[in-house]
C-alpha cells in the first residue's frame, strides 16, 4: 500500500503588532528526527534555528508569507489562510492530505484537516510551525536593524513593553499594523 504524502502546515504572527504573517508547509522525509519536532513556541530561539535547519534537510518546505497591506485589507485571519494558502502552493512535491494547524483551512484546497493545537500534536505541524517562525524571526530581526527604536530583534513585532514604547516615542512605521487596536490608537490619539 502507498504512504500518503502528508503535508502540515502552521503560520507564526498572527498577534504581532508589526511584520508580515509567515506560514509553512512541509513534509517529511523519512530521516527526520521526529523526537527534536514540537511546538515552536517551546522551543529556544538558538535550539529553534538548529532545528529548523535539520527540518529543512530532511523535508519538502515552501514558505508563505502576507504583507502588511494584505493584513489590513483582508484581517489577520484571511491573511493568516493566505499564507497558508501561498505555501502550500509553493510545495514542490504535492500531498494527498493537509494536515493544518487551528479550525479554519484556505480555500480550494481537498483532503485536509484541521487540528487546534496541531503543532503540539503532529509532527508536521510541529515542522512547518518551526520553519516559518524562525523565517520571520530573522526577518524581523533584520527590519530592526532600520527600525530599531522597537526592539524587533527581540519580541519579533508583538507588543511587548518595549515595543508599545517605541510606539508611543516614535511613532507608527509602514511595518505596523495599522488595524491592531495598539497601533490604531496610536494613530488616532
Amino acid at each position: 500500500m502507498k504512504r500518503l504524502i502528508t503535508a502540515g502546515v502552521d503560520e507564526v504572527g498572527r498577534g504581532c503588532l508589526a511584520g508580515p504573517v509567515v506560514s509553512a508547509a512541509v513534509v517529511l522525509k523519512k530521516g527526520i528526527n521526529l523526537r527534536l519536532l514540537k511546538d515552536s513556541k517551546k522551543i529556544s530561539f538558538n535550539k529553534r534555528e538548529k532545528i529548523s535547519e535539520h527540518v529543512k534537510q530532511n523535508s519538502y518546505f515552501a514558505i508563505g508569507i502576507a504583507s502588511v497591506e494584505e493584513i489590513l485589507k483582508l484581517n489577520i485571519l484571511q491573511a493568516s489562510l493566505l499564507s497558508m494558502k501561498r505555501a502550500l502552493n509553493q510545495l514542490t512535491i504535492k500531498p494527498d492530505i493537509t494536515l493544518i494547524d487551528g479550525n479554519f483551512a484556505p480555500e480550494g484546497i481537498k483532503k485536509y484537516k484541521t487540528i487546534i493545537n496541531g503543532d503540539e500534536k503532529v509532527k508536521a505541524i510541529s515542522a512547518a510551525s518551526i520553519i516559518a517562525k524562525v523565517y520571520r524571526d530573522k526577518l524581523m530581526i533584520k527590519l530592526s536593524e532600520k527600525f530599531s527604536n522597537y526592539s524587533w530583534e527581540r519580541n519579533f513585532g508583538y507588543g511587548t513593553k518595549a515595543h508599545l514604547e517605541g510606539l508611543k516615542k516614535f511613532g507608527v512605521t509602514a511595518h505596523h499594523r495599522k488595524s491592531f487596536k495598539p497601533v490604531h490608537k496610536i494613530l488616532s490619539s
